[in-house]
């Protein structure tokens, strides 16, 4: 999207919010579909910051995630947590990963995650 979608940032911004984390959403951006829940910023960069801090090869970039302050204005990115980029029948990572997207770079979206089937 050139522009990005303004329905899509309230429901960002609402989740920015601190309202709630429990917002499922499927989005299409660069060809792939990710489908998961949504995280306000703050959390998203807290979890991703444990993950590498846990790493014994990339703990050093953990600090980067921690060290931001809040951006002004509309939400510019979803946070995914527990989601997946869905590829025929399976769902990738199995149990679920941490994206990072641009809201402008999403050409589809919808409410609630997708299912998808292993066999």
């Amino acid at each position: 999207m050139s522009k990005p979608d303004e329905l899509l940032v309230n429901v960002a911004a609402l989740v920015e919010s601190g309202q709630s984390n429990q917002m499922s959403l499927t989005v299409v951006t660069g060809g792939a579909v990710i489908t998961g829940r949504l995280a306000p910023e703050a959390v998203w960069r807290e979890r991703v910051s444990e993950v590498l801090t846990d790493s014994a090869r990339l703990s050093e970039f953990s600090a980067i995630f921690t060290a931001t302050t809040p951006a002004e204005g509309p939400p510019t990115h979803l946070h995914f947590h527990v989601a997946r980029i869905l590829q025929g029948t399976v769902g990738i990572p199995e149990t679920g990963g941490m994206y990072r997207i641009s809201i402008k770079d999403v050409s589809a979206w919808t409410v609630g995650d997708f299912s998808y089937s292993d066999g």
